[in-house]
């Protein structure tokens, strides 16, 4: 189904070797809906608050403290995508668990009109698996990355427990994200068609 549609790039911040996704979603997204697009991407869990900081502004999940710690928190479910283009914003910062305080960069790399045999968002390819959530940010991480790379480590098996196996850092599971964003995609599909032909159904 052609669509306008924006290729992102979404890369984790303060990690090496850098880990990166990039996919290609419909201009109407919003960042709620992107929220869940980048959970998928990086195998997290949508387990703690997100925020997505644009400019001076923050928009995510609004709190009842929030006023408490003087932060105006905007609805992420009322901007989409092709709003933020219009105002000149293709970069942008999402962060994810305020206490391991995963940040990704998310850059628009290009606009475009979406294939008509493609359902969006679509997965294009990215690079390093994402840390495991609640391993305590980029220094939990690293040392999950060491303690598990060597068995004479002293944390080795501690860490190889808590992680629950092996984990191999370049393993993205490609299968399992395109499966879920193929999931994504089947669940607009139908609102999409439905609209192009003017609302009516199979039997009209």
């Amino acid at each position: 189904m052609i669509e306008p549609v924006a290729r992102l790039r979404i890369e984790l911040q303060d990690i090496e070797p850098k880990i990166w996704r990039r996919v290609d979603v419909p201009l109407s997204c919003t960042l709620l809906a992107l929220h869940d697009i980048i959970q998928v991407l990086f195998r997290w869990h949508d387990a703690h608050l997100f925020e997505f900081r644009i400019g001076e502004k923050i928009y995510g999940v609004s709190m009842p403290d929030d006023a408490f710690f003087e932060r105006r928190v905007l609805q992420a479910k009322g901007v989409r995508l092709r709003a933020l283009l219009d105002r000149g914003v293709d970069r942008f910062l999402y962060v994810y668990d305020f206490g391991d305080d995963w940040r990704h960069a998310v850059t628009v790399e290009a606009t475009f009109d979406g294939a008509a045999d493609t359902d969006y968002p679509s997965f294009v390819d990215g690079i390093g698996r994402a840390p495991p959530e609640d391993v305590g940010g980029p220094p939990g991480f690293e040392m999950l990355l060491e303690a598990i790379a060597d068995p004479a480590h002293e944390e080795h098996d501690q860490l190889l427990n808590w992680h629950g196996g092996p984990f191999d850092p370049d393993d993205i599971e490609e299968d399992h994200v395109r499966g879920v964003l193929s999931m994504f995609a089947n669940r607009r599909r139908g609102p999409l068609m439905s609209h192009r032909s003017g609302g009516r159904g199979r039997g009209s």
